[in-house]
């Protein structure tokens, strides 16, 4: 059985001043999966940016502070692939991913699209480059598991307000559109196998201390292939985990 987790952790030195990393390591994964890491490894401490017992992927923005996903991993991957291989779209640092024996496990941290149309269609795209390229790993015969923080909540369930944010990049019609597409394409939702209540979220407003009435947005998932629904065990959010606007989510598969 193998657990694999995934934060947001809106900037790994942050996170990494707060325990938050090292409370993260601590907690019996596979694999830790980050997102928002706002870092190079180089200006990581050693235990954070190698930590002992764990084999350690960061992809950094071009921008300074800004984006950038990273991977720990007890077992050392095949092959680690850092973005799409395309200029436009890996410059901010938003995929790694790593291939083992029997599973492709990818990283994402998708964009936000409300500072203007021109994000919105940056994003929209980004949506579309993910899906060809993850859609083309089914056609292995290996289970792919993708997580990270999606940016948009999918239905009316995930989100503490869904009336009031109808036309706020994250609940958009054509970014919920993209979410069906993913899972038309073949992925499922981990999280909503096992739960399909509202009222559990992932990432809460600081400025309006949101998280202290959870009125939050689901945010972040796990998204594994159809065929390889019979391996998953558990889907969870790890809500109460401190050191982020953004809680951890994870799950266990019998791979």
């Amino acid at each position: 059985m193998l657990k694999f987790l995934s934060w947001n952790v809106n900037g790994a030195r942050a996170a990494a001043k707060k325990g938050a990393l090292d409370w993260l390591l601590l907690q019996d994964a596979a694999i830790c999966a980050l997102q928002e890491t706002k870092a190079r490894r180089e200006q990581l401490p050693p235990e954070i940016a190698a930590p002992p017992g764990w084999f350690a992927y960061w992809n950094a923005a071009e921008r300074p502070g800004y984006s950038g996903t990273a991977v720990f991993a007890r077992e050392e991957p095949l092959s680690v692939r850092y973005g799409f291989g395309e200029p436009e779209f890996d410059g901010e640092g938003r995929m790694t991913a790593l291939e083992y024996p029997r599973f492709h496990f990818l990283n994402f941290y998708f964009p936000n699209g409300g500072s203007g149309p021109e994000r919105l269609d940056f994003k929209l795209r980004f949506y579309a480059k993910f899906l060809e390229h993850a859609g083309g790993l089914l056609a292995s015969g290996k289970t792919v598991i993708v997580c990270g923080d999606v940016n948009t909540a999918h239905t009316e369930l995930d989100l503490a307000r869904p009336k009031e944010n109808e036309a706020v990049s994250g609940f958009l019609p054509q970014e919920r559109q993209w979410l069906d597409k993913f899972f038309a394409a073949g992925f499922a939702d981990t999280f909503r196998v096992f739960n399909k209540d509202g009222g559990h979220y992932t990432w809460w407003d600081m400025k309006t201390r949101a998280r202290e009435r959870n009125s939050g947005w689901r945010l972040d998932y796990f998204l594994i292939d159809k065929p390889s629904l019979p391996k998953l065990k558990d889907a969870f959010i790890l809500a109460d985990a401190q050191g982020s606007d953004h809680c951890p989510v994870g799950i266990t598969m019998d791979l």
